[in-house]
């Protein structure tokens, strides 16, 4: 039987082995295993927790919470929100169709999404559909793993001419993310010279994409619209620009 309300915490009341009756507290703190911060638990339901991003922070964080469920006396439950309508984020819109091995990972997280304490809601936009206080009401605990999303101006001279384009968006058209894969890339691909500012991973990306044949994307997961105009493309030069010379080019792939 639930008793009321005691020095801000409810409890509950337990029948020892010896006859007499025990307060168990409905609430009680915790160090949570992920954050390090200290929560006010309800002991009587699994602890809450919405992740805003399902990409692969969110996936970590929540790998983290399952790790962990000893920790909470009534276990968790996870509920991961995202704008878009599937998960994964940068490994499925930003790796490079031809790096299936670091897609690989996504395995890690189909384990995660099987679990019964883990939940997917894909297609909800933290801000206009859901907000924090909505988050602050039903969870216990909220974890914020998105990033930027959009690019960060270089401010140089021509930036925003025709023909300039970041690798953010040129990336995400070719893995088909919904906000880019409609958008017409046959202008910027009949140039026969390319320029790519920059010497790190994405930057080769771009630079491996543009150069390869049609025949050896095709045994890659792009995406079809990119396939078939990068099949029409005229580039036939590509020039990579850094700062600095390639030895300290930062790419690792």
């Amino acid at each position: 039987a639930c008793c009321s309300r005691e020095s801000g915490f409810g409890c509950c009341l337990k029948l020892s082995s010896s006859g007499s009756h025990q307060k168990i507290p409905k609430r009680t703190t915790l160090l949570c295993p992920v954050s390090g911060i200290t929560l006010l638990m309800n002991l009587q339901r699994p602890f809450r927790v919405a992740v805003v991003g399902a990409g692969p922070s969110g996936f970590y964080a929540a790998e983290a919470l399952l790790k962990n469920a000893e920790t909470f006396p009534n276990n968790v439950s996870i509920d991961m929100f995202d704008r878009l309508p599937t998960p994964y984020g940068l490994v499925r819109y930003g790796v490079a169709p031809d790096h299936q091995k670091i897609k690989s990972v996504t395995k890690l997280y189909e384990r995660v999404c099987k679990n019964d304490q883990v939940r997917f809601l894909g297609h909800v936009r933290f801000g206009q559909d859901i907000h924090r206080d909505d988050l602050k009401a039903h969870y216990d605990a909220i974890i914020y793993t998105v990033g930027a999303p959009s690019d960060r101006n270089l401010n140089i001279p021509g930036e925003d001419l025709t023909g300039s384009l970041s690798a953010t968006t040129f990336v995400a058209w070719y893995n088909a993310h919904p906000d880019n894969a409609h958008l017409d890339m046959r202008e910027h691909l009949a140039q026969p010279c390319v320029a790519v500012i920059g010497m790190g991973n994405v930057a080769v990306d771009v630079t491996r994409i543009l150069a390869k044949s049609v025949d050896e994307l095709q045994t890659t997961d792009i995406a079809d619209h990119a396939l078939e105009a990068l099949a029409e493309s005229s580039v036939t030069d590509i020039v990579m620009l850094g700062r600095r010379g390639p030895a300290q080019a930062k790419f690792t792939t």
